[in-house]
């Protein structure tokens, strides 16, 4: 039974051209298919979702489409709160990655949503924002060094941004 899944959440900008729509649409299809995901994992057993949301690299993209994810996270993350849905279905929300690269109101409300769901247990929703897979590896090495700890395979998995390594990445 798998207990931790992941999904790299991408095609949104396919689905929008696919769809005749303009590609800032496609992203907010996908808003509503995430929050689904929450109820799919629930109903099949599984306790923690990661979903590789935003990258470093997709802060390069063209400027119209940053402010409009962002303005997006931050509405839906805000709804969320708001809703009470994560307090009752008892979601973790974790957020992992360079949160520091985005602006302050948006970084508040990550803080935010992670200091009201660090109770809760029934599923960890983990959102990968600034992600990358070579940034977590070097952000965990530059630990390692600050700490003067030795760099063994072992010490750079214990500093990586999550302590659990998913079973099933889609």
């Amino acid at each position: 039974k798998l207990r931790h899944i992941a999904i790299i959440l991408d095609g949104n900008r396919r689905f929008a051209k696919k769809n005749l729509l303009n590609p800032l649409k496609g992203h907010d299809a996908g808003v509503k298919v995430v929050w689904d995901l929450f109820d799919w994992a629930e109903e099949l057993g599984i306790k923690e979702v990661t979903l590789y949301a935003f990258s470093t690299e997709n802060f390069s993209r063209e400027k119209v489409e940053v402010k409009h994810l962002m303005g997006l996270f931050f509405s839906e993350f805000d709804k969320l709160i708001k809703s009470g849905r994560l307090e009752k279905k008892q979601i973790k929300v974790k957020f992992i990655g360079r949160l520091s690269m985005f602006e302050k109101k948006l970084h508040d409300k990550m803080d935010e949503m992670m200091e009201e769901t660090k109770n809760y247990s029934n599923l960890t929703a983990n959102f990968c924002m600034a992600y990358g897979g070579r940034a977590e590896i070097v952000d965990a090495v530059n630990k390692l060094i600050k700490n003067k700890k030795e760099i063994t395979e072992q010490n750079i998995t214990n500093n990586l941004y999550l302590s659990s390594e998913p079973e099933l990445i889609i």
